[in-house]
């Protein structure tokens, strides 16, 4: 379905969703009632309750960030100065606000816990920006992700994203006001999103992140097959080979890293794996799951600026050298956190 423009969006869909959690509010008991009703019938510890409770948070807290956003709108000159330093900064105080309360939920509604290993970006590494590259698989792990940057390690993230995330008004507000690139797959061409990404990668300075995901969307085993044979339709065997071999990663697109990296050459690089999710996959795998009793383990590793390759090939070879290891690391600890 294709993304409405802006403006539509913002009359349209940010009005909707305010709409529709006073609706749910006032009728929220008969729900509740009928979510009740289907528990014993349902198997798990009242699934439905817990999953009607999840939707109309997240509506809610969508709902609230929505006004927050729209207060900053107004007290910034009706949008004459949001993106002077000072409201982008009162931006992100506000997103890591709203991450905090939406990762206390998860941890309480789910009981879902995170535990973060290996490098601080601020302790190893102070006064430099980052380039952050993330592997990406099951629900959420981009909110937490930016929950840990924006709120642990007191970082300002860049993020390339897909396009379809703005169909969450509240993502949609706030990312388009900062610094981030909504990629649509298909469009512009690949020269094209490789330039938007580089764009974004100039001027960082030592509080920012990028933030890149260079699987281009979250690991299933269809997908993997797909990125496969992908390789081997363009006469890329040789990669097609190191994908194969490494089972719960997407081969890595490396056009927007390459581009992040000649944009930032001063910018260190931070690998991050995760694992504890893997095998929520669908919809029906989060219903199965429910409540989750997860944990969630994190993984940072830092690369300094001087030990990145300097040639393009050779930067694309660290780059699979790179994901065989988070790959690796991955199958060594899924199990344990299942």
């Amino acid at each position: 379905m294709p993304l409405p423009p802006r403006w539509l969006r913002r009359l349209l869909l940010a009005p909707g969703v305010v709409l529709l959690v006073v609706l749910l509010v006032t009728t929220v008991p008969l729900w509740a009632l009928l979510a009740v009703l289907l528990s014993p019938f349902v198997p798990g510890r009242l699934r439905p309750l817990r999953l009607l409770w999840l939707g109309l948070f997240y509506l809610l807290w969508d709902a609230a960030a929505l006004l927050s956003l729209f207060g900053l709108w107004v007290a910034s000159g009706f949008g004459w100065r949001v993106r002077s330093p000072a409201f982008q900064r009162a931006h992100y105080v506000l997103a890591g606000w709203f991450l905090r309360v939406l990762f206390w939920q998860a941890r309480w509604t789910l009981r879902l816990s995170l535990e973060v290993v290996g490098t601080d970006p601020d302790t190893a590494m102070p006064g430099r920006p980052e380039l952050v590259l993330c592997r990406h698989a099951g629900p959420g792990d981009s909110f937490i992700l930016i929950h840990a940057l924006v709120n642990w390690f007191r970082r300002e993230p860049r993020i390339v994203l897909k396009d379809t995330l703005q169909w969450d008004p509240a993502i949609d507000v706030l990312l388009n006001r900062l610094p981030s690139r909504f990629i649509a797959p298909g469009q512009g061409g690949p020269a094209s999103l490789t330039e938007q990404v580089g764009h974004l990668a100039v001027g960082l300075d030592d509080d920012d992140v990028f933030v890149i995901f260079p699987e281009g969307g979250n690991f299933t085993p269809r997908r993997r097959l797909r990125a496969i044979a992908r390789l081997r339709d363009r006469g890329y065997e040789r990669m097609a080979l190191r994908a194969e071999a490494m089972r719960h990663v997407l081969a890595p697109q490396p056009g927007g890293v390459l581009a992040a990296l000649d944009a930032a050459p001063d910018a260190g690089v931070i690998f991050v794996a995760h694992t504890g999710l893997d095998r929520m996959l669908t919809i029906g795998d989060v219903w199965r799951e429910l409540p989750m009793d997860k944990r969630l383990v994190m993984r940072f590793w830092s690369v300094p600026p001087e030990e990145i390759p300097a040639g393009q090939q050779e930067r694309i070879d660290w780059l699979y050298e790179w994901w065989s290891r988070i790959d690796r690391w991955i199958a060594e600890n899924r199990e344990s956190v299942a």
